[in-house]
C-alpha cells in the first residue's frame, strides 16, 4: 500500500542537508531504485488508491498484508540490533510499525482477527525473504527498512488522509493507525537523519551493490503484494 507519485517509498526526492557523494549508500539507493520507483506508482492499485477509488475490501486486505510484512521485518531487526550494519538504523520507539497494524486490523477484522485473517502466498513470499535475511544476510534487511520505513514517512501522509476521506474512517485514528508516527516530531529531520546513518555504514562497493539490489527486490515484492 504504498505510491511513489507522493514518495511513500525510500527513494523520493528531496532537499538534503549535507552534500552527497555519488557513493553514498542513500544515493546509490535513490538512484539504483529509480526505474523499480516508476513501475511502482504506476501499479493499478495505487493509482486508483490516489484517486479515492479504494475499495474497503481491498484496503482491508493491504493492512492484513503490512501487518504481516512488518511483524516479520521487525522481528529480524530486533534479533540483529547489534549487527553493525543495522545499529545505527534501528529506531524502534520512531518507526516499528507491527502493534499500529495490529490494532488496524482489529478495527477492520474484529478482535478475533486472527481466527479469520491469513497471510496471502504473495506476502508469504516477501515475509519468507524478510526471514531469510535474518537469519543469513542481515545487513540486507536495511533495504527493506529503508524502502518501507522512509515512503511512510513521506507520501504515507498523504494515503492516509486519502483513505480516512474514502473509507469514512474516524477522525480520532481507527483503521490509520499504521500512518500514525506518534514518536516522530519532524519526519523531514529524521528522514535526513536517517540517510546520513545510511552513508555511514562501512560497506565496500560490492555490499553497496548487493543493497541497491535487495532494495529493488523490496519494490518488486511490494508490488507484487499489491
Amino acid at each position: 500500500m504504498s505510491s511513489t507519485e507522493y514518495g511513500t517509498y525510500g527513494a523520493e526526492e528531496e532537499e538534503q542537508q549535507q552534500p552527497l557523494r555519488p557513493t553514498d549508500l542513500s544515493e546509490l539507493l535513490k538512484e539504483g531504485t529509480k526505474e523499480s520507483h516508476t513501475q511502482a506508482e504506476n501499479t493499478k492499485f495505487v493509482k486508483e488508491f490516489l484517486k479515492g477509488r479504494i475499495k474497503r475490501e481491498l484496503f482491508k486486505l493491504a493492512t492484513a498484508a503490512l501487518y504481516y510484512t512488518y511483524s516479520a521485518l521487525e522481528e529480524e531487526l530486533d534479533r540483529n540490533k547489534q549487527h553493525p550494519a543495522i545499529a545505527p538504523l534501528y529506531f524502534p520507539q520512531e518507526l516499528h510499525r507491527a502493534e499500529a497494524l495490529k490494532r488496524d486490523v482489529a478495527y477492520f477484522y474484529g478482535e478475533d482477527w486472527e481466527d479469520t485473517v491469513h497471510c496471502s502466498q504473495a506476502t508469504q513470499a516477501y515475509v519468507d525473504r524478510i526471514r531469510h535475511l535474518g537469519r543469513h544476510k542481515p545487513e540486507l534487511l536495511v533495504a527493506h527498512a529503508y524502502t518501507r520505513y522512509m515512503g511512510d514517512l513521506s507520501g504515507g501522509q498523504v494515503l492516509k488522509k486519502v483513505a480516512q476521506r474514502a473509507l469514512h474512517l474516524p477522525s480520532t485514528g481507527e483503521g490509520i493507525q499504521f500512518y500514525l508516527f506518534d514518536n516522530v516530531t519532524n519526519a523531514q529531520q529524521f528522514k535526513q537523519l536517517y540517510r546520513a546513518r545510511l552513508n555511514t555504514l562501512e560497506l565496500d562497493a560490492e555490499a553497496k551493490k548487493s543493497m541497491v539490489e535487495e532494495a529493488n527486490k523490496a519494490f518488486l515484492f511490494n508490488m507484487q503484494v499489491s
